[in-house]
């Protein structure tokens, strides 16, 4: 934890309605009191339907807000039902969500992975990068080519990568309460640091507040993306406030 931040990240997926943005109160308390807020970056990504008042409730609390996925177009268009990176951070979307393995698994492609990013990029965002293997990638011990792929594509011809955070999330760890081993998962971080030089580094499925005690012995890692704990400030918290004890 040598790093200027931990990164402490939540993926809200398709939860939340307006009366969710009532519990951030618990959290804006609980980091305004926090001896170690100086080291922390947390950073709420909720649907698009949340993004502005969101940003208004956490307006002088230091938390920030992004947002989950994009449209790869750089500008207005005819594409209906869609949003792209300019009108997301027009709303107060400062960081994005890119390349999550269930957008993937939807269809996206590391090429159009890599046009999001640029977008987002363009229009002032920080991208949260993600990469990760699937669980028959990994029994067939490949998880080091998939990831160098998906890097090389992503961030092809991408200038100012300073603005990109990458986020390792096994697909098979996704949901189901595994993570990797440690010795495994800090082979992994490494490989990723070298790859990308200086980006930073965060570990997300499965995070929850009884494997962060693990987690957070992984001293390469930069921080986390967390999925359904992220939802209850309770649980969010208490993730936190564990990798600080």
């Amino acid at each position: 934890m040598t790093n200027k931040y931990m990164y402490f990240i939540a993926n809200w997926k398709m939860f939340g309605g307006l009366k969710s943005i009532n519990s951030l109160h618990k959290v804006v308390k609980f980091f305004k009191n926090f001896k170690k807020n100086k080291s922390i970056k947390i950073i709420y990504c909720p649907p698009s339907t949340l993004i502005r008042p969101m940003s208004k409730k956490l307006v002088n609390s230091k938390i920030e807000v992004g947002a989950q996925n994009c449209h790869e177009h750089e500008t207005f268009g005819a594409f209906t039902g869609s949003i792209n990176s300019m009108m997301l951070r027009s709303v107060g979307a400062k960081y994005i969500i890119l390349g999550h393995s269930e957008n993937r698994q939807s269809g996206e492609t590391d090429k159009l992975i890599n046009l999001k990013i640029k977008s987002a990029l363009k229009s002032g965002l920080k991208v949260i990068f993600c990469i990760g293997e699937t669980l028959k990638e990994k029994r067939k011990k490949i998880t080091k080519q998939v990831l160098n792929k998906q890097i090389n594509l992503g961030l092809n011809k991408i200038n100012n990568k300073n603005n990109v955070i990458v986020a390792y999330e096994p697909v098979w760890s996704i949901g189901t309460g595994l993570i990797p081993k440690n010795n495994e998962l800090y082979e992994i971080i490494n490989f990723i640091k070298k790859k990308t030089k200086k980006n930073k580094i965060l570990y997300g499925g499965s995070v929850n507040a009884k494997n962060i005690e693990q987690l957070k012995s992984i001293n390469n890692l930069d921080g986390y993306l967390i999925g359904g704990a992220s939802q209850d400030p309770k649980k969010f918290i208490d993730i936190i406030k564990k990798t600080y004890n």
